[in-house]
Parts: C-alpha cells; structure tokens; sequence
C-alpha cells in the first residue's frame, strides 16, 4: 500500500493512504536514513520504502512540499526581506509560492494596494481574514503538500483553526511592547483538504539563505521574474544589475516599472550570497 506521512510522534508515523488513517512504525533501516512529513511510502505491516523526494526542507522538517502560502499582515509589520527570500526558496526548489494577506479586517486599502502592486508580477496574490471561514478558501487553493510561512504572529495558526473550525495549532499573542511575534507552533502535520493537504509551519521565521541554498550570486537575477523582461536589454550578458549605467534594470527601476523594495532586497540577498562565496 501506498500513502503519505501526515504526522511523525517519536517512533510512530501517520499515514493517509487515499483518506484511510493508519499508525505505523517504522523498519530499522528506513528509520535510520530519516522520514519525514510529507514523504510518500510504501507500507505493509511497517514502513517498507521512502518514495523519491521533490524536495526536503530541513526547518521545519517537511518533504515534496507543492505549494507554499507567504503569510504577511499589517501587524506585526511585513519583513518583506523574508518574504523575498522565501519566494527565492521556492523557485529553487520547484515549489509554486502563493502570498496571503491576511488580517485585511484591521489593514487599509493603501497597505493591500502596495503589496499587491509589488508582487504582482511574482506570485498570486490573496486576502484573508483568520476571523472567517476560510475552509472553501483554502480547499480551493490546497494542491498537493502545501504550507504556511511567515513572521510569527501573522496568524498561520489563527488560519489553520478557522479553516478546520477546531483547535488545532496553539495560538500565540502578539508581543505589544516590541510588536513582535512569540513563536507557538512546535511539531509539523499535515491536515486533509479536497485536493492535497496542509501543514502549519513556524520554522520558515527563521530562514537564513546561507545556510539552505547554494546558489551562484550570478544566477540571482535569474529567479526574480520581475526582473525577466528587462534583462535581455542590459549592455552586458553578466550584468549583476548594481551600478551600471547600462543596466536595463537599474532603469525599469528608477522608470517604476520594478518595484524599488523588491530592487532593494535583490541587493542584499545579492551581498549575502557573495560573502558566502567568500569562505
């Protein structure tokens, strides 16, 4: 038989094999390679194969993740660095990024507008509010292993319950004196929807780039399809799009046709990959 692992508690594994529920542990030599959420097995009276892996994310331990939801809400402010290098993640690893706007019912029509002007020509763009059903929401949008991402306190937690209508992630308050979010949610499941299922992660909060992806600085530029139509108009093939007066991208941007926090964050992430070239 065949199924995914939808939760791992010590040496017991969930699994859903087409919507039946089974708890199993795992054979010696498959426990000792490593199994995680999100993997897909093969089982008998014990865990007998580890299908071949999309991708593994190492924190939050999950595999052949699909599709990710970027949570962001006007509290605590959006760290659109993060957001950036989880949208670059993405694209590396084969998995389709989705942001969610969430909180809308105490956000202005100023703060969506922006974001959604930013991101428009990176990714699908949807609002959310945690205090509504959002069931047929997201059993709409959930194909395949899907996941939420973001600052703590954005309300992935708060999201998770208003779609299953029960308790199931703790959830956290918002620090009022930094504005900054507590970290609540611990341990990686997978929850059932119509066409895939859902996980809750909180480790995504703390995403370094040098520390999962070993991506060439040089190909940058070449994940950020923003930047796509402009490219192929700079001077020189090995444009890094810093400073020179040729660069088609340093143009689209002062032009407004990129936007300058996405530019912004492409610098940065440009240094923080060239450093780690460094050592």
């Amino acid at each position: 038989m065949k199924g995914v692992i939808t939760k791992k508690n010590a040496d017991i594994f969930t699994i859903n094999s087409d919507g039946r529920i089974v708890e199993i542990k795992a054979r010696g030599k498959i426990k000792k390679e490593g199994l995680y959420v999100g993997d897909y097995v093969e089982f008998s009276d014990g865990i007998d194969k580890v299908c071949p892996r999309k991708n593994f994310l190492i924190r939050p331990p999950l595999a052949n993740l699909d599709k990710l939801f970027i949570v962001v809400s006007p509290l605590p402010k959006p760290d659109f660095l993060l957001v950036d290098k989880i949208i670059l993640y993405c694209f590396i690893k084969g998995i389709e990024p989705v942001l969610l706007i969430n909180k809308i019912d105490i956000a202005d029509d100023k703060f969506t507008r922006e974001i959604k002007k930013i991101y428009k020509k990176v990714l699908k763009v949807h609002l959310l509010t945690a205090k509504e059903d959002n069931f047929e929401i997201f059993n709409k949008l959930v194909e395949g292993n899907c996941a939420l991402a973001g600052q703590s306190a954005v309300g992935k937690s708060s999201l998770i319950n208003s779609v299953f209508g029960e308790n199931f992630t703790e959830v956290g308050d918002l620090s009022k004196k930094i504005a900054r979010g507590k970290q609540t949610t611990r341990l990686v499941s997978l929850y059932p929807l119509e066409k895939g299922f859902l996980a809750d992660t909180a480790g995504f909060s703390m995403l370094e780039l040098g520390m999962i992806m070993k991506l060439d600085y040089r190909e940058l530029s070449s994940y950020y399809p923003d930047f796509l139509e402009f490219r192929k108009f700079c001077k020189f093939r090995t444009c890094l799009h810093q400073n020179s007066q040729d660069c088609a991208i340093i143009k689209a941007v002062n032009e407004g046709k990129i936007s300058s926090l996405r530019y912004q964050n492409y610098l940065k992430l440009l240094q923080e990959l060239k450093s780690i070239k460094t050592y």
